[in-house]
């Protein structure tokens, strides 16, 4: 894992803090829960590549 996914998954939160405080101060929660849930499901996504690696590292590790 590189340092780059962690800084990636920052900029990614700090975005969406950003966009979440904006939309709110507007008057549009809806979409700023839209925003939120987008980011998460962003990151999410992400990590679930990265388990993926992890898995088929270790599966190969292993020989199994």
């Amino acid at each position: 894992m590189d340092i780059d996914l962690v800084f990636k998954i920052a900029a990614i939160g700090i975005i969406v803090a950003v966009l979440n405080q904006l939309l709110i101060r507007s008057g549009r929660e809806d979409q700023a829960m839209m925003t939120t849930l987008a980011g998460l499901i962003v990151v999410l996504s992400m990590l679930v590549q990265q388990i993926s690696e992890l898995f088929i590292n270790i599966k190969s590790l292993f020989n199994l």
